[in-house]
């Protein structure tokens, strides 16, 4: 148990890579469709098809939910509406390295926010500069930026810092996959407005409904899962710089796959996200050694205690190897601001 314990923080690490490799195919299959339903109708497609696959999949029983679950999965649909229409929308706009760079900006804030240690501000500070020159080398040679390219753009990085913020609460408060199931479902009806004609445009044509499927798949679907997944795994800062690694991702991909060059102020700013990233990755894998020798202390004076009283040397049969962090302790206690699983919240069920 012990081994699985401290393993979750690299559990979380590898879902939050996979959903950023998922997201640039996605964006790249998007692309295809704004010359034809346009930046919010391709967003309300992909949300509602997302919806409707995860509502299958998760099954869940809002019905029997509290009203402070469903506050939690009405505001994260909020968030979710609003970080993806006004994403498009910008980079409908203004280029989309520079876009990336700059919604950054909200997950970076809030890291920096509820960050508690020195090193943990420092890591965000490199991340930050990363992002800062991965921007700067999308403007050179470019037109200004558009100013409401600009201003939506903005949005949608207030949107991202208060999706991570309600990612963390509904996966405290639900169960499974059934709060995102139930927010994707929030947020497509919050786009019906805006997506409608897309849907018209859609019905009929199978090459364009099967790309809004496969948008819905990477760029919603498991991302979404992943992420609200590595939020159990994972303080809400840490996971905020991680997600650092999801420009530097797309600058990769569209090295590779849209032929873009890589220049080597654009390397720099990889090379600068990866070792941010490494380096939160190591603190917070050092702080869970520590906790895990903290719990194994505890544990071992516990037993002494016992084995005096009742002469077994069994103990309770609650030390640190079992009904631990695996059920529902410090492992899963992503939404946790005081620090790295120092004062877990665990998830129900």
């Amino acid at each position: 148990m012990q081994h699985s314990a401290s393993s979750r923080p690299l559990v979380g690490v590898v879902l939050v890579v996979c959903s950023c490799l998922s997201l640039p195919f996605g964006a790249a299959v998007a692309a295809q469709l704004f010359p034809v339903l346009g930046p919010w109708g391709v967003t309300s497609l992909r949300v509602a098809i997302a919806a409707v696959l995860l509502l299958v999949i998760a099954r869940p029983r809002p019905a029997r939910w509290t009203r402070t679950q469903w506050i939690a999965a009405a505001l994260f649909g909020l968030s979710l509406a609003g970080m993806n229409g006004f994403f498009y929308a910008a980079i409908d706009r203004i280029p989309l390295g520079p876009a990336v760079a700059i919604e950054f900006l909200g997950p970076l804030v809030l890291a920096a926010v509820l960050t508690r240690r020195l090193t943990d501000a420092a890591w965000v500070a490199v991340a930050l500069l990363g992002i800062v020159l991965l921007g700067v080398d999308g403007l050179i040679g470019a037109e200004p930026l558009d100013p409401i390219g600009l201003v939506l753009i903005l949005i949608a990085a207030a949107f991202w810092a208060m999706y991570i913020r309600m990612s963390a609460r509904v996966g405290t408060l639900i169960p499974g996959s059934g709060g995102l199931a139930v927010g994707l479902a929030v947020a497509a009806v919050l786009l019906i407005p805006v997506g409608v004609p897309a849907a018209v445009t859609v019905v009929g044509d199978m090459q364009l409904l099967l790309l809004a499927a496969i948008t819905a798949v990477l760029s919603s679907v498991i991302p979404y899962s992943f992420e609200l997944a590595a939020l159990r795994r994972l303080p809400q800062r840490v996971f905020g710089v991680l997600l650092s690694l999801e420009p530097a991702f797309a600058t990769l991909a569209g090295w590779l796959i849209l032929e873009q060059n890589a220049t080597p102020l654009r390397m720099l700013a990889i090379a600068l996200v990866v070792i941010a990233s490494i380096g939160t990755t190591l603190g917070v894998r050092h702080a869970r050694r520590r906790a895990d020798a903290d719990a194994r202390r505890d544990g071992a004076g516990s037993d002494v205690g016992t084995r005096s009283a009742d002469g077994t040397g069994r103990g309770d049969g609650t030390g640190p190897d079992e009904g631990g962090p695996d059920e529902g302790g410090a492992d899963e206690g992503g939404a946790d601001d005081t620090g790295p699983f120092t004062a877990p919240i665990p998830l129900p069920g």
